[in-house]
């Protein structure tokens, strides 16, 4: 199966990813503490992050965690964010 690499430049982080596995679930399977994890579907907003760069797919997203412009602006939560190469982003507090 492909992995990814996902670096986290505010975190000094590098963790890997499965094709098919969100950026959450990724960096909760290697015990890493670099994103906050709240209910992992989308419906509390703590995991929101920005993307940096790096192709993925995306699920949807509530517009009460993540507007149109927030979207356009890279953030997302990354438990709806399913990289499809190696990606960096930027964990938000």
């Amino acid at each position: 199966m492909e992995r990814y690499q996902i670096t986290i430049i505010n975190r000094d982080a590098v963790f890997s990813c499965k094709a098919g596995q969100s950026l959450l679930g990724g960096v909760v399977s290697q015990r890493q503490k670099a994103i906050d994890v709240g209910c992992r579907g989308g419906g509390c907003g703590v995991c929101k992050i920005r993307i940096i760069s790096g192709d993925y797919e995306s699920k949807k997203m509530s517009i009460k965690h993540v507007s149109a412009d927030e979207l356009a602006e890279g953030l997302a939560l990354s438990c709806r964010i399913f990289p499809n190469s190696d990606m960096v982003i930027e964990a938000l507090d």
